[in-house]
């Protein structure tokens, strides 16, 4: 069984700073023109603090996953970003810093980990259907019910003679309900409560403070949150939940179902959630600077062209993207008006 891979996500203790220092020091000691000095001030930085270690650890982690820069085509694209962003000369060497010197020795590639949602990683690992990044499925079940997957997303089925259920493991999904023959309820279960379909047609999410937010297109949906608290959730309307608290309904967006279709529409969301959800998309890392993460976003977008998507945002918001090595990305306010920095 191929299991297609699903991304960390950014760790939640290094700040933006901090992990943008740890990829620059990355890209320097890698290049092969570090030198003795380069590798003392490296250690100076590293020794600074305990979140530049786990901020040095996530970066060797994200590494192993791109294979080594030393023999990659991209070597010198990397050298070449790193020198024009941190605008040091570095003094060319005969002897090579090789990366199987730093990401081999795996001195703190463990710190990474404590910040991997790894129980959540492996119930999708071992998922009935599963995306990785990039990746959007369309699932019919036996009965007929299609179940659109967003990428980096999973559920278990369990039909049964009595019931339909699934289970929401990670991520998103859109589900468009069959009549059964047998008149079985259709279920979908939640580690913050159960939601019964009603003829339906709707989305729901899981995000990553542990809320739900449910979208109904059509019928409607019975919420029953964890602590028993009860609601109906009719056609075009949405609601957030979490096991303990039901949120108030709203007017649902449609552009909560815009995914299926490759497109993320926004319409007046901060910069910080397009990124959110780029992330999905994006193999590597894919940072953004506390500074802009607030910039309101309007406009329809690809998701599955992350780099288009970012060269848009780079068109229209006082922003530029930076990248500083071939599988680390990083969005940081411009030097100018909207679309000047490149």
């Amino acid at each position: 069984m191929t299991v297609p891979p699903l991304e960390p996500r950014p760790p939640p203790g290094p700040s933006h700073r901090a992990l943008e220092q740890a990829a620059q020091w990355f890209a320097a000691l890698c290049s092969g023109e570090a030198t003795a000095a380069d590798r003392s001030r490296w250690e100076a930085w590293l020794a600074e603090s305990v979140e530049h270690g786990e901020a040095w650890g996530y970066v060797e982690n994200i590494s192993r996953r791109f294979g080594p820069i030393k023999s990659s085509p991209a070597r010198h694209t990397a050298i070449s970003a790193y020198q024009q962003a941190s605008g040091a000369r570095l003094r060319r060497r005969q002897a090579l810093l090789g990366i199987a010197s730093l990401a081999g020795s795996s001195l703190f590639g463990w710190m990474a980990w404590r910040h991997t949602p790894l129980p959540g990683m492996t119930q999708a690992w071992m998922a009935d259907h599963r995306t990785g990044t990039g990746e959007v499925r369309e699932v019919t079940l036996a009965d007929g019910t299609r179940v659109w997957l967003n990428a980096v997303s999973a559920f278990n089925q369990d039909y049964r003679s009595d019931l339909r259920r699934l289970h929401l493991v990670r991520g998103e999904i859109l589900i468009d309900t069959a009549a059964d023959p047998l008149r079985r309820p259709f279920y979908v279960e939640t580690a913050q409560g159960r939601l019964q379909a009603l003829g339906t047609r709707f989305t729901m999410r899981l995000d990553d403070d542990a809320q739900i937010c449910l979208a109904v297109y059509e019928g409607a949906v019975e919420v029953r949150t964890g602590a028993g608290v009860t609601t109906v959730v009719p056609v075009g309307r949405q609601v957030r939940f979490t096991s303990s608290s039901l949120g108030p309904p709203g007017p649902a967006d449609p552009a909560r179902e815009a995914w299926t279709r490759g497109m993320l529409v926004a319409r007046n969301i901060p910069l910080s959630g397009v990124v959110r959800e780029l992330r999905r998309y994006h193999h590597g890392h894919l940072g953004l600077a506390p500074e802009v993460a607030d910039l309101p976003v309007f406009g329809g977008y690809p998701v599955h062209d992350p780099d288009q998507t970012l060269a848009m945002l780079e068109a229209v918001l006082p922003i530029r993207v930076r990248r500083p090595l071939p599988w680390w990305v990083s969005i940081e306010p411009g030097d100018g008006d909207a679309g000047s920095a490149r």
